[in-house]
């Protein structure tokens, strides 16, 4: 069981077709161009998977010889790594979510649990839950709240603040997120925001496309 994606498992061909048909913003549409000149060229130097992509460009001293292909450019390196890192979200702080008194958080540090990434393997299972909840004195049903905000955590770009919002939908879970259907989400998401004043602005119909295809390629991992 794994909170992140396997990126070792993610070819660099499987990458190359899933940014084919990717929402993306307006800032990252530069991935689209060149697709098969530009990973046929990574395939070329011996990358196999994502990882090892993602290890290749941090390495910011190896870009001048990567720059001397013709298909590549300093612009699309630093977009493309900055879209690979986003496929593994930052872990969100438990006290940082709206809705989670500050006992509940103080009770789960204790254990060192400070974040989602530290929670998820707590509460796999209901008898996890079930022990997590007896060993600290935490509600089972605000473990079962916890453990929902902790999966649509492992969604990249969700926040305490949207992964509150979507749990507030019924959108409480990576399953129920890859089976969403954008226009409604975008909808009700927008329609949440001004009733409790949570966004200035509106969330755009591509970001929840966004949000549904990153949902899409977490694993299902969590029984319910």
């Amino acid at each position: 069981m794994a909170y992140y994606i396997n990126l070792d498992k993610l070819s660099i061909e499987a990458y190359q077709e899933k940014l084919k048909t990717a929402y993306l913003p307006p800032s990252r549409m530069i991935l689209k161009e060149k697709l098969e000149e530009r990973f046929g060229y990574f395939e070329s130097i011996g990358l196999k998977n994502v990882q090892e992509l993602i290890q290749l460009l941090k390495k910011k001293e190896q870009w001048g010889e990567l720059l001397k292909a013709e298909c590549l450019s300093e612009e699309y390196l630093k977009i493309l790594l900055r879209e690979l890192n986003s496929i593994l979200p930052k872990p969100n702080k438990i006290r940082d979510f709206p809705g989670i008194s500050k006992e509940t958080a103080d009770k789960l540090e204790t254990l060192g649990i400070k974040n989602t990434l530290k929670l998820y393997d707590k509460v796999l299972t209901a008898s996890d839950r079930e022990e997590l909840s007896e060993l600290t004195g935490i509600d089972s049903k605000q473990i079962l709240e916890l453990t929902k905000l902790t999966d649509l955590s492992r969604i990249k770009w969700v926040g305490v603040t949207f992964a509150r919002m979507l749990y507030d939908l019924g959108i409480d879970s990576v399953e129920k997120a890859a089976k969403a259907d954008p226009s409604e989400l975008h909808q009700a998401v927008n329609r949440l925001s001004k009733e409790q004043g949570i966004y200035k602005a509106q969330i755009g119909l591509n970001d929840i496309r966004i949000f549904v295809d990153a949902a899409n390629e977490v694993p299902i991992e969590i029984e319910y």
